[in-house]
């Protein structure tokens, strides 16, 4: 399966090791945008918001494309400043995105409360509970 790991930019310490399980388990995977530098949208701010809100879209637009070039969406959802199982904007978006083309969408811990749990339940997530091998 072709799977696009998607999550807020303060988890991407824990992307290594969930990817080498995920390949472990013969599943290829596509990286969230900018992991290879988390401080890119920080530089884009620096530039002024032109600049940031061109970016933003342009990445927004860009996971789009990944996603529709995917089977599934895993989204890594920790605790995040006190936010228990924490889903940020863009996550919620891809998140989004791979409900409307029809991707499987995988959630690696419970669905968070919140403004946005009804929907996020209406996107009919398989919550994993941390087991990468209940992702088929």
């Amino acid at each position: 399966m072709k799977i696009f790991i998607i999550c807020s930019k303060k988890f991407y310490d824990k992307i290594a090791d969930i990817k080498v399980a995920l390949e472990n388990n013969g599943h290829v995977i596509s990286l969230p945008n900018c992991y290879d530098d988390p401080a890119t949208e920080e530089k884009y701010r620096d530039l002024g918001s032109d600049a940031h809100s061109k970016w933003k879209a342009e990445m927004l637009k860009h996971s789009t494309d990944v996603i529709e070039n995917n089977d599934g969406v895993l989204v890594l959802n920790f605790e995040k400043n006190g936010i228990k199982n924490y889903i940020g904007g863009a996550t919620f978006l891809e998140m989004y995105d791979a409900f409307r083309f029809g991707k499987k969408i995988y959630l690696y811990n419970d669905i968070p409360d919140g403004i946005l749990k009804d929907e996020i339940i209406g996107f009919n997530p398989v919550v994993i509970s941390g087991d990468l091998s209940k992702i088929k």
